[in-house]
């Protein structure tokens, strides 16, 4: 009952937590008009649906989005990502064709592929066929010629990477060269990305293939491996990599279930950790604050040591002035003034840190007190831990829809053939052509060499002149989505944790299915204001996207300004996205709460947090730091018992896995694994506090301790704020 005949208390010397003027009967707070009901007893439960306009847009972009996703999978071919491409245009390995049984994409002259990302792209000069095995040992066609006449073995052998079978090696190498039939050499060469690579091996130093540094590249010339290498180079990093891959594939299949124990660990630590907060917030904060006033006393002491210890020194006493720009930063640390201007940098942040933690201290009480309830509010609704699973599957879904919307538009049309010639001479480079015809055409006789290959997939219809339009509308809805699914899930804990506060009694009052029940709301009523919101951040994550665009295919041709210029818009962008990203979470709060429109709860928000914009910075701040402190030491708790573990330096208690070749990798997965699992269970606190915050904030300005409006509030909290009315009470 001291509950309800509680008077209001005196908040001044909380710097205006709750100052309401009692002659205008509660309408107006700070200036600004109360339009919400005083008979408030939590989330509103009567609601209409919200921003219908903006939720029937968002549902006929969906619409397009699916039929957008239907016509790609009806025009595009995967397989043209899966399978390489010959020179034609022809899969390998594709069944019901003649290169059912040839998987493999050789290339008739590596040496030409002065690229590496030229042979990635299948863009490398040179003639590209479908083989069944890579070639295993030395040939040249002259070789071939020689020893045809005493064994047809060896020109069986060779033909298998001629471009059709040939009864014998009647051309010369000239017209070989001219009508590229036949490659003029092969070399022991591997599969890799279903693409014949040289065999590179090194032996007491030196870079072989096929166990030869020197040999005949098959037009007279003299080669070594270091020039195969080096028309390849980037290639041969893909190939030691291959081997690094195939080591930390072993790995994971080595330690795929400690990897799982570990993370299950991280889960169980994080929801320890939420769980305890309502005991340790206030110790954790403190401690650390008394650890960083610490550390920044010993920088002065430090500073005040090396200034001393620089008396008497020569030179010591110039000045940045006299000694200038310096190259070498360490002759800085020579001087008394570097020292000093440290010394006085330090001494001022202490202060600052001392004063704000002594004027804020009340302010920081409150914040604690905050994040204790919410800790309290996660043990009476355990599913809300639940959640982030879900928001997980959705945001698989999304990912997954679109990355496959986007490799079906990527891979529509049909096969587009371009001049490509050795020397780059040819004024027809990059002209389509038509394979069939070439060798018959003007272009073939001007340009001696030149080859019609296969460069890509288009064509000339309406449907692929848009196709990277619809590349573009792809990815929008994709950005749309992403955020619409995480407001959701905001909305929703809101809603959820927001019936715990305005509890009366709790946990009696707390409603059944709180979570389930927020989810329904949100979906049923607020999806237009849900996509409200998304969709302006989507379209300033786009312009940010179209600007990193730009900066790409610009980077060579831009001058200072420019750079400037655009890097001003990054950094405004990014700003402009953190602010939206702060308010639209307050703005889910309010909808979850009273169950208006985006625009109106954005703007009751944006009223509420200014009215209260220091406490909404001190609140931050601690939430922040005790939020990165419980992912560290998440993280680091897992990571050290997995270092142990994988180093075997817990031999006495459980025994790890042996025969690791790189250990750092099951480890690094652990610790990242186990810092985004406490992610996501910290982003549920994190809601849960900004939920109670405001509902905190709400409660104070809208009701006053009486019978008839008594506060929704926590003992604990109630405690904090009437400590100012005791201490008015005594003056």
């Amino acid at each position: 009952m001291a509950l309800q005949t509680r008077r209001p208390p005196s908040f001044a010397s909380l710097d205006g937590i709750y100052n309401v003027a009692t002659q205008n009967s509660g309408r107006y707070v700070y200036g600004y008009p109360r339009t919400f009901d005083p008979n408030f007893k939590g989330p509103v439960a009567k609601r209409s649906c919200t921003d219908v306009l903006c939720c029937i847009i968002f549902i006929l972009f969906i619409i397009a989005y699916i039929l957008l996703g239907l016509v790609a999978w009806v025009h595009g071919d995967p397989r043209r990502v899966a399978y390489p491409t010959d020179s034609k245009g022809h899969f390998c390995g594709q069944k019901g064709t003649p290169n059912e049984n040839k998987t493999i994409l050789f290339y008739f002259n590596l040496f030409s592929c002065t690229s590496p990302s030229v042979v990635v792209n299948l863009q490398c000069p040179t003639t590209q066929i479908c083989v069944s095995k890579c070639p295993e040992k030395f040939l040249t066609y002259m070789e071939i010629q020689f020893r045809y006449r005493t064994n047809k073995h060896y020109w069986m052998y060779y033909s298998q990477f001629c471009k059709s079978p040939f009864v014998k090696p009647a051309k010369t190498v000239t017209q070989v060269l001219l009508d590229d039939d036949c490659p003029i050499a092969i070399f022991p060469s591997k599969p890799f990305l279903q693409r014949c690579f040289p065999d590179f091996t090194t032996k007491n130093g030196t870079l072989t293939v096929g166990n030869k540094t020197i040999f005949e590249d098959g037009s007279g010339k003299t080669r070594n491996a270091v020039e195969l290498r080096t028309a390849a180079n980037r290639v041969n990093k893909i190939l030691d990599a291959r081997a690094i891959g195939m080591k930390v594939f072993e790995d994971y299949a080595t330690t795929w279930y400690w990897i799982l124990i570990g993370l299950t660990i991280a889960m169980l630590l994080s929801w320890l950790f939420v769980i305890l907060l309502r005991f340790t917030a206030g110790f954790l904060f403190w401690v650390f604050m008394v650890g960083v006033i610490g550390i920044i006393g010993y920088g002065i002491w430090h500073c005040y040591q090396e200034h001393s210890n620089l008396q008497g020194r020569p030179n010591s006493h110039l000045t940045i002035y006299d000694i200038g720009f310096q190259t070498d930063i360490s002759m800085y640390f020579q001087l008394k003034q570097t020292w000093f201007a440290f010394m006085i940098i330090l001494c001022l942040l202490e202060v600052f840190i001392i004063l704000m933690l002594i004027f804020l201290r009340e302010r920081i009480r409150i914040s604690i007190a905050l994040m204790k309830e919410g800790s309290k509010a996660i043990g009476y609704l355990p599913t809300t831990l639940i959640y982030p699973v879900l928001t997980f599957i959705f945001l698989s879904i999304c990912i997954a829809y679109w990355a496959v919307t986007a490799i079906y538009l990527a891979t529509s049309g049909v096969p587009i053939y371009k001049v490509i010639s050795p020397e780059r001479t040819c004024k027809h480079e990059n002209t389509t052509c038509n394979p069939e015809i070439f060798n018959t055409t003007e272009i073939a006789r001007v340009c001696p060499g030149a080859q019609c290959n296969f460069a890509f997939y288009g064509g000339k219809s309406l449907y692929h002149q848009y196709v990277p339009t619809f590349q573009m509308f792809n990815l929008f809805v994709f950005l749309w989505l992403i955020n619409f699914v995480i407001a959701l899930g905001q909305c929703a804990l809101a809603g959820a944790f927001a019936s715990y506060y305005w509890a009366l009694k709790k946990p009696d009052d707390i409603p059944q299915y709180p979570v389930f029940t927020a989810f329904g709301r949100a979906i049923r009523y607020h999806t237009g204001s849900l996509a409200f919101g998304s969709l302006i951040l989507a379209l300033i994550q786009m312009f940010k996207l179209v600007l990193e665009y730009l900066d790409h295919r610009l980077k060579e041709a831009q001058n200072n300004i420019s750079k400037f210029l655009q890097c001003c818009l990054k950094c405004c962008f990014w700003c402009l996205e953190k602010v939206v990203k702060f308010f639209n979470r307050n703005a889910y709060v309010m909808i979850a709460i009273y169950g208006k429109n985006f625009c109106r709860s954005a703007r009751d928000a944006f009223n509420l947090l200014m009215r209260n914009v220091l406490k909404v910075a001190v609140m931050d701040k601690v939430t922040d730091f005790v939020l990165i402190l419980g992912k560290i030491l998440v993280a680091g708790c897992i990571g050290v018992l997995a270092f142990l573990l994988f180093t075997h330096r817990l031999p006495m208690m459980i025994e790890g896995p042996t025969s690791l070749n790189y250990y750092w990798v099951p480890l690094l997965t652990v610790i990242i694994g186990s810092y985004l699992v406490a992610h996501g269970f910290f982003s549920v606190y994190a809601m849960c506090i900004d939920t109670i915050f405001i509902c905190f904030l709400e409660d104070i300005e809208r009701n006053d301790g009486s019978a008839e409006r008594p506060y929704y509030m926590s003992q604990s909290l109630l405690k904090i704020l009437n400590e100012p009315s005791m201490q008015t009470k005594k003056h």
